[in-house]
């Protein structure tokens, strides 16, 4: 299989990103965003991705963190989309429950080709910090739109939103690791019955 990398730059008026990714790296990460907790979020998906994640973003966070943080989920998924290929010989299905503490989240993902999120959060705060809640949603749409994947994100208790919301990204960087596994048993195989995804 060939090296599976990417790098993808998206400027708008309202962002300037640039996203490299390696789903075959060891966890390695470098963010530049003006949105630390974003950063930290993703920092869990390098780690428990096992994928090399290098993100740069110049944005309008003087107005506030939305456009930097959905904008940071469309480059992902373009990385990710890119990086990935055609998916032969990807197991295609990945899941992962991750706890932490009182907090427990169930990620499953399928690279189907079919973008669509169900994402529930029953968030006991609005606010993390000085981090809207809120744009999570953003974020996890923006990836799955343009990594073109099925997404459920679920978490299942906890009353600590970081938490929360940090179970919800190892999750998140578990189930990606799983599904992106190249299976020896496919070899060069479509992992579908449709001989396409």
């Amino acid at each position: 299989m060939s090296e599976r990398t990417s790098s993808v730059k998206r400027d708008t008026l309202e962002t300037k990103i640039s996203a490299a990714v390696n789903l075959d790296g060891t966890g390695e990460s470098a963010f530049d965003t003006g949105v630390p907790f974003l950063e930290h979020m993703m920092d869990q998906i390098a780690r428990h991705g096992m994928i090399d994640l290098d993100i740069t973003c110049k944005g309008d966070t003087h107005i506030d963190d939305h456009h930097s943080v959905e904008d940071i989920g469309i480059t992902l998924g373009q990385a990710v989309s890119q990086a990935v290929g055609d998916k032969r010989g990807i197991r295609r299905y990945g899941h992962a429950y991750v706890p932490l503490d009182e907090a427990l989240s169930r990620v499953v993902i399928d690279f189907s080709g079919r973008p669509g999120l169900c994402m529930n959060i029953p968030f006991t705060q609005k606010r993390i910090g000085s981090f809207d809640t809120e744009l999570f949603w953003e974020f996890f749409q923006g990836f799955v739109n343009h990594a073109q994947v099925t997404l459920h994100i679920d978490c299942l208790r906890g009353h600590n939103a970081h938490h929360q919301i940090e179970t919800v990204f190892k999750a998140f960087g578990r189930a990606l690791r799983m599904a992106l596994e190249v299976d020896p048993r496919l070899g060069n195989a479509m992992p579908s019955t449709k001989g396409t995804l």
